[in-house]
């Protein structure tokens, strides 16, 4: 497989419904929990792309651009960006869709930088 089929492959989409225990005293999505699931589809996205043991080593940059309302669905999407040799970069982005209509727009963009590691936990190659 090419490294492009490979990354195209590796591209992640999970949905989750923002519900009550996951908002601030604004009812909107709490930061660090958006941050977290941004991290989780990150990780499998990088994972799914080397199928390697892979650890986040940072988030490089991560605009909130709207709000996202609670009683919302979001998506993120997370995407290989970059591949070197022992690590990567997955950019996500994550959509709100209001439940009730056809109206969807992004909320947050973000990028993490993963390594691969061996059973000793060296860095290894990604592909």
């Amino acid at each position: 497989m090419t490294i492009e089929e490979k990354i195209a492959t590796a591209e992640t989409r999970i949905f989750k419904a923002v519900f009550p225990h996951a908002t601030n005293h604004y009812d909107t999505l709490f930061g660090g929990t958006a941050m977290s699931l941004m991290d989780e589809v990150a990780f499998i996205t990088a994972t799914r792309f080397s199928r390697k043991r892979m650890v986040t080593v940072s988030s490089d940059r991560i605009d909130f651009t709207r709000p996202i309302p609670g009683g919302t669905i979001i998506e993120l999407i997370g995407r290989v960006a970059h591949v070197g040799n022992t690590s990567l970069k997955v950019n996500v982005e994550v959509w709100i869709e209001e439940m009730y209509s056809e109206i969807r727009e992004k909320a947050i963009n973000g990028s993490f930088t993963f390594v691969a590691l061996d059973e000793h936990k060296r860095p290894v190659a990604v592909f």
